[in-house]
């Protein structure tokens, strides 16, 4: 295990104790999330070394390196997905209808395979092999495992669907993509954010938190202070509105709270958390929309 002393966003060492979790997926083992006093960000710290953290993985319960749709929460989660890739490729060409798209993190590849049929050039990359290996089969061309191995540097769109809170170096991560990103392109950036009224609800059982597999846990505050520090303009902040509700699932399987009284009472919180975050866009997930400064 592994300490973080050092706040990543703004270089301060002040924390608080916020909430000890369990790793519900595989190990059920219990970790301590602490947050930045200064900024914001929230930290999974003691966690695994990155050699180590692959392991966290390996569970057919992980959906979107997986594709495993078994259940009814992974039936639900397909069902979603497929409402959620036309949603996203619809606000994409909001600002560019067709051109170069990078997604980091594409896991199995339904995004970048729809983004493809609509008659864009996508490159995608994934760290595993797990999941590289069936986005490959999907999209029929090859899926890099990192950045430098990509053929092109100039992407209009970039793209990371719950991907940031996994990444070890935040910095490193955001300069390359930043080099990679035309100056005129969008950079999309979705993370869960914990300030949403169903993280606040669920406390240590919200399946946002997600440890150890989320290193970092973001509010706005955070999130746009690191754009910015990494010569991004933030541009607009949407909600993924179906993302509380699959959520909240989760969130009462963790408890457990099964069958379809989990089922309603995830619906109703998922609901609940939409209906809250109208007025403070502190939705379960939110979409950070940015350009080159």
């Amino acid at each position: 295990m592994i300490t973080v002393e050092l706040c990543p966003v703004c270089k301060q060492t002040d924390f608080e104790e916020h909430l000890s979790c369990k790793d519900c997926t595989v190990s059920h083992e219990t970790f301590l999330i602490k947050i930045c006093k200064v900024c914001g960000l929230g930290i999974t710290s003691p966690r695994p070394g990155n050699e180590d953290l692959s392991g966290y993985y390996q569970s057919d319960d992980y959906i979107s390196h997986s594709g495993n749709s078994s259940g009814i929460i992974g039936s639900l989660y397909l069902i979603a997905r497929k409402f959620t890739l036309r949603w996203k490729k619809s606000l994409i060409e909001n600002y560019y209808q067709t051109g170069n798209l990078l997604d980091y993190g594409c896991g199995t590849g339904e995004f970048l395979e729809g983004m493809q049929r609509a008659g864009w050039d996508v490159s995608g990359v994934e760290p595993s092999q797990i999941a590289r290996t069936k986005s490959i089969a999907l999209l029929g061309k090859p899926v890099e495992n990192s950045l430098e191995n990509l053929r092109s540097i100039n992407f209009n769109i970039i793209t990371l669907w719950h991907v940031l809170e996994h990444v070890s170096d935040l910095q490193m991560l955001l300069q390359k993509l930043h080099a990679l990103l035309h100056k005129d392109g969008i950079i999309f950036i979705a993370v869960p954010n914990y300030e949403s009224a169903d993280a606040v609800h669920y406390k240590q059982h919200w399946a946002g938190y997600d440890v150890p597999r989320h290193l970092w846990h973001f509010s706005k505050k955070s999130m746009t202070t690191l754009l910015e520090q990494n010569g991004f303009r933030l541009s607009s902040i949407r909600p993924m509105k179906l993302d509380a509700f699959y959520i909240s699932l989760l969130s009462e399987k963790n408890k457990g709270k099964r069958g379809l009284s989990g089922i309603i009472s995830g619906f109703l919180q998922g609901s609940l958390s939409n209906f809250r975050g109208r007025k403070t866009m502190n939705h379960s997930s939110l979409i950070y929309i940015a350009q080159p400064k």
